[in-house]
């Protein structure tokens, strides 16, 4: 005997809707979904209500009728119909811009108060090859749904908040204010998307709402939640479609290839970061170039290929001399010498070209110090602690290692207590030495504590 559905019986008395007009909404709604055999009538909505569990996706449709006739989104979960798909979908790159801002928005609402259900979200290696693809062929259709007309006043009022929290992210580490960015998201900015616009607006609110949702995911990714990183960066790369700004776009594959690398996949972090460099077109943002061309060098070093490597440093650093910060946009900001000679420096690491890397390593230190970038700075000297190791000069990787400590602790980063683990795997071939012994004590509490 099934159990009548109490919550979905709540959200349509409250929307006002019959049974009948519900069933109509769902099966408009289906074919935007691409089921057009889904032609539910009054009885089955009563079917639904008396406790019947409608078949995959007729959940998800419902909640997407649901979340555009209240404007704020509305969950399978809500609807008393489970979790639903929100990992899933999240990974899909929609030619749908409605699919799109469902997706997104329902991402946003599962991470903010479903975190226990996101956090075991695994990341789908290969997961980019058709979100790059397709954001190359440059598909759009669809228009968003009818209702209060977004002003471009409004759009101001979203990018001005985006300097604030890439500030943040770039001072305090992306476990500092994501949650609160996700949830300035989901009241602020995507429920603009689902509103009517004319056509300069709709591509400012979009490029907007990319520029955020990128944010959002680089935070999760800095912070070690890569399952969530991977499905915000998704559907990033779908809104910088929709807002035909291909800069932003090849930013966004930035930073999946970034990603993917790290993961153990630097074949694909190659591949994403030459299909940003495609996308991104001449004389269209040196710094994002710089950026690219950083991160294929970073991928060929993992995949051992030292001349292709150390060639994609010389294309990178080419290519930031033709920077001219005040024509960069402004989520290009931290594309800068600390920033590339980090990477620069992690590369000849990986390339066991001490000398190099300790040099690159020592740039970027200099410059986060004069900005009090303290991650950059604990990732840079880790690096440049173990240029010391690979020229066998303990002393100096234990004294690179304790500001890598001191350093970052100053930050909420997955990737800094990463760059301490790494530095102790690495110190394990000197064995008992008073100074690994003495590095690893004063380690322990910050490892223990992520």
């Amino acid at each position: 005997m099934t159990t009548p559905n109490t919550e979905l019986a709540g959200w349509l008395r409250r929307s006002g809707m019959s049974n009948k007009e519900c069933a109509r909404r769902v099966k408009t709604a289906a074919h935007t979904w691409g089921e057009p055999n889904i032609q539910p009538d009054a009885t089955a909505v009563r079917r639904w209500l008396d406790g019947l569990h409608p078949r995959r996706p007729v959940p998800e449709i419902l909640a997407d009728v649901f979340s555009a006739h209240f404007g704020y989104r509305v969950t399978t979960y809500d609807l008393g119909l489970g979790e639903g798909r929100t990992a899933e979908r999240a990974l899909a790159y929609h030619p749908s811009f409605v699919a799109t801002v469902e997706a997104i928005t329902d991402l946003g609402r599962a991470d903010v108060d479903r975190r226990a259900f996101l956090a075991a979200t695994p990341f789908a290696a290969g997961a980019a090859v058709g979100p790059s693809r397709d954001w190359l062929l440059n598909t759009l259709d669809q228009q968003p749904e009818p209702g209060p007309r977004v002003r471009l006043e409004d759009v101001t009022a979203v990018k001005s908040m985006f300097g604030e929290f890439q500030k943040m992210d770039v001072l305090q580490g992306g476990g500092s204010g994501r949650l609160i960015l996700a949830e300035y998201m989901n009241q602020h900015v995507y429920p603009l998307l689902r509103r009517t616009h004319a056509a300069d607006v709709r591509r400012a609110l979009c490029e907007a709402a990319a520029e955020q949702t990128y944010l959002l995911g680089w935070m999760a990714y800095d912070n070690g939640e890569h399952g969530i990183a991977q499905r915000y960066l998704v559907q990033s790369l779908r809104l910088a479609e929709e807002s035909k700004n291909p800069a932003l776009g090849a930013h966004v594959l930035a930073g999946m290839a970034d990603q993917a690398t790290l993961l153990g996949n630097p074949a694909e972090g190659r591949r994403l970061a030459q299909a940003g460099r495609a996308g991104l077109g001449k004389n269209t943002s040196p710094a994002c170039l710089a950026d690219l061309w950083a991160l294929e060098a970073r991928a060929l070093a993992k995949l051992g290929d030292k001349t292709p490597a150390a060639a994609a440093v010389v294309q990178s650093e080419t290519a930031y001399s033709r920077v001219r910060p005040e024509e960069e946009q402004e989520w290009a900001a931290f594309i800068d010498p600390a920033y590339l000679h980090g990477e620069h420096a992690m590369t000849f690491r990986d390339l066991n070209q001490a000398e190099t890397a300790g040099q690159h390593a020592q740039q970027s230190i200099d410059h986060a110090r004069q900005q009090r970038r303290a991650r950059r700075g604990a990732m840079s000297q880790a690096a440049l602690a173990v240029s010391h190791l690979q020229r066998h000069d303990l002393e100096g990787a234990h004294q690179a290692g304790l500001r890598t400590l001191t350093l970052s602790r100053q930050v909420k980063s997955s990737r800094c207590i990463e760059a301490v683990q790494d530095l102790q795997r690495r110190m394990e071939p000197f064995g008992q030495h008073r100074l690994v012994a003495d590095f690893n004590e004063r380690a322990r509490d910050l490892v223990a504590a992520a």
